[in-house]
């Protein structure tokens, strides 16, 4: 059976009334299951997982989404997560019998669609891009959201589909196709922040660190702890014992170790093959956080 998951993120981490409206709009529609629902007030974001066939999936995502955009107000959005729009990133990810053209063709859809729908500005990253550069979602939020408004006006950077006018209430959005992939955040037993962005440019691929690692170093004002934020892009060249490892040892070196980690979303079950929840300190885990027990 084809199966297609989805996973927007959107720029609402602190009113859990509107994050109960989202997952309620999702789970209400037939064939569609809601697997998991994250908010975090730093980062001021929230992440909703949802699986269902392919010809559902799409619909049931751009009703989220239209609930999503009648509710946030990116004009007063501040959080800790680089971000550019309200409905910030909408990844598509072939599960069961489907594979990528499934889930490349329902982003192309999908990201169509809402452009149309909505009259908002869309980049396809990942395997669903038409621009070579526009693969690395990173690419796309280069310089966050304040910057989009001139952004958009360089012609490299025109929009893939929809207006090139910026919405300054509703920013824009990133579609994509992609495989599963890990958000992997490790808590230092410590507020400094610089030690965080240390460590996370020197883990992070990009900065000649791990393979297939994405990082940023963060605090998390609520709690006074200083986070590496992570995506592993590729967990069987990079495995969640390396990332935890390499990050453990580069805090020690300066006195701190690791307090917590966490999730955020599912994991593929083959991801815990040489590691366990309690080594890597996971925070609320359970076997529903792994994904192939949904289906």
């Amino acid at each position: 059976m084809k199966i297609i998951e989805c996973v927007p993120n959107f720029s609402e981490g602190r009113d859990k009334e509107k994050g109960q409206a989202l997952v309620n709009t999702a789970a209400a529609v037939q064939g569609i299951k809601v697997l998991d629902f994250c908010m975090d007030a730093d980062h001021h974001r929230s992440v909703l997982t949802l699986i269902g066939p392919p010809d559902i999936i799409k619909e049931a995502c751009l009703m989220v989404c239209r609930q999503a955009l009648a509710m946030i107000d990116m004009c007063e959005h501040k959080g800790a997560h680089p971000r550019i729009g309200a409905v910030d990133v909408v990844p598509f990810i072939p599960l069961g019998d489907a594979d990528m053209s499934d889930a490349i063709r329902i982003a192309h859809d999908f990201g169509r669609e809402f452009s149309k729908q909505f009259q908002l500005p869309v980049y396809f990253y990942g395997e669903a891009a038409l621009i070579p550069w526009r693969r690395d979602l990173s690419q796309i939020r280069k310089g966050g959201y304040e910057s989009l408004k001139d952004r958009m006006q360089d012609r490299m950077w025109r929009p893939d589909v929809g207006p090139t006018l910026f919405n300054e209430c509703a920013g824009i959005t990133a579609v994509g196709a992609r495989l599963p992939l890990i958000a992997f955040n490790i808590n230092l037993a410590s507020d400094n922040l610089q030690l965080a962005q240390d460590i996370a440019g020197r883990i992070r691929h990009s900065g000649g660190g791990l393979p297939h690692v994405k990082a940023i170093g963060v605090l998390l004002g609520s709690r006074h702890v200083a986070q590496v934020s992570m995506n592993l892009t590729d967990y069987r060249t990079t495995s969640l014992r390396t990332v935890f490892d390499r990050v453990r040892e580069a805090a020690r070196e300066h006195g701190i170790d690791v307090l917590e980690s966490e999730l955020i979303g599912l994991i593929p079950g083959d991801a815990l093959t040489d590691v366990t929840a309690d080594y890597l300190k996971l925070r609320e885990f359970s076997k529903q956080r792994i994904l192939e027990s949904h289906f």
